[in-house]
């Protein structure tokens, strides 16, 4: 079973270059029985965030925990969250992310290694709607 983030990511085809890099943080995500079941990547970018790398581990999915771990991520995150995909974006618009035009993602979050060069330029770029308060 693969416990570690980067093992986990690469099995997934994810990628990992940056994943040390100063400014982001992955969270490891644990069943009730203490099992790992997933990763969630997010990281910073002036007052906004980037969610990046969800990844459910392969014993694991189908179980509705790829969701769970986005919002147990994102729980109580503040700014505007962007998220970069190149084979998910039907999953994420089930919780309310939405694409959006790269001329209208904040420079910050552009400027990420992940949107600079990590992700191919056809990647599908997505932001949150939140319901208004």
């Amino acid at each position: 079973m693969t416990t570690e983030p980067r093992e986990a990511l690469r099995a997934a085809d994810l990628p990992t270059d940056d994943i040390e890099d100063e400014g982001r943080a992955f969270l490891e995500a644990v069943f009730g029985d203490g099992q790992t079941i997933g990763y969630a990547g997010l990281e910073r970018c002036a007052g906004d965030y980037l969610l990046r790398s969800v990844v459910v581990l392969p014993e694991h999915r189908g179980h509705g925990f790829g969701r769970a771990i986005v919002e147990a991520t994102l729980r109580g995150v503040g700014g505007d969250i962007f998220l970069a995909t190149t084979s998910a974006a039907t999953f994420f618009s089930t919780m309310r992310f939405a694409e959006v035009p790269r001329a209208e993602v904040p420079a910050a979050v552009l400027a990420t290694r992940q949107l600079s060069s990590i992700c191919p330029s056809s990647a599908t770029i997505m932001k949150l709607i939140r319901p208004p308060t």
